[in-house]
């Protein structure tokens, strides 16, 4: 199959693919217990966080299907499906599914990566990346942001949140100490942008989180949709 035939069908796959998702299943158990003893990652907790999935909500509804790229345990599916948006989600660890279906077994989930998917052209009313794209390499992630932009419907909105900051981090431990291996790659706001625009998206909400004891360091929240 030539080059460019095979960019049509999918994104190139990270060589660490497999360490990043055994990494992530090992810290899924930890995860969750931080996510029901102190709220982290709920965004039923943090006003603004809340208002920005409200918003994307409100934006996608009657739209089309919405994705959950990336989605964890399915905290945030889980609260946009309480809001009557139809949605799946996604997520690159087997153990991370496990525990989604478990806590919110009216939703659909399934286990894949940001770069493996097939989706169709203007098949989804929404995406999210919601703090989960931060790990695919600096090359990679403009052309998950154009696949993601190709499916959605006129209309449809893409919401994506991540750390801010210069440079990369090697992460070795988390989430309680246990062992990972993965790079956070950190962005600046305004880079950022530009990638979801020039994957095709109109910008049409920025909000910036200054690095505070409960977020760790700063970060930003994109929402784009795709012109009509």
């Amino acid at each position: 199959m030539r080059e460019d035939q095979n960019e049509e069908r999918s994104v190139d796959r990270p060589a660490d693919l497999d360490v990043v998702r055994e990494s992530y299943d090992r810290v899924a158990d930890n995860y969750v217990r931080l996510v029901e003893t102190t709220g982290m990652g709920d965004v039923r907790r943090d006003p603004w966080l809340r208002a920005a999935i409200d918003a994307f909500a409100a934006s996608v509804d009657g739209v089309g299907p919405v994705l959950d790229v990336g989605c964890g345990p399915g905290t945030v599916t889980g609260y946009l499906a309480e809001r009557g948006v139809d949605i799946s989600g996604v997520d690159l660890s087997p153990r991370m599914v496990e525990h989604a279906r478990r806590l919110y077994p009216g939703c659909r989930f399934e286990v894949a990566s940001a770069t493996e998917l097939e989706l169709g052209e203007a098949s989804l009313g929404g995406v999210l990346g919601w703090w989960s794209l931060f790990n695919l390499p600096r090359e990679v992630l403009p052309r998950v942001l154009g696949r993601f932009a190709r499916a959605l419907r006129p209309g449809g909105c893409l919401i994506t949140g991540t750390h801010v900051g210069e440079g990369d981090l090697r992460r070795t431990e988390a989430y309680g100490g246990v062992p990972v291996e993965w790079t956070t790659h950190r962005w600046r706001p305004e880079r950022l942008v530009a990638m979801v625009e020039e994957a095709g998206l109109r910008t049409v909400a920025e909000l910036r989180l200054p690095a505070s004891e409960r977020n760790g360091g700063p970060g930003v929240v994109v929402m784009a949709e795709r012109p009509r």
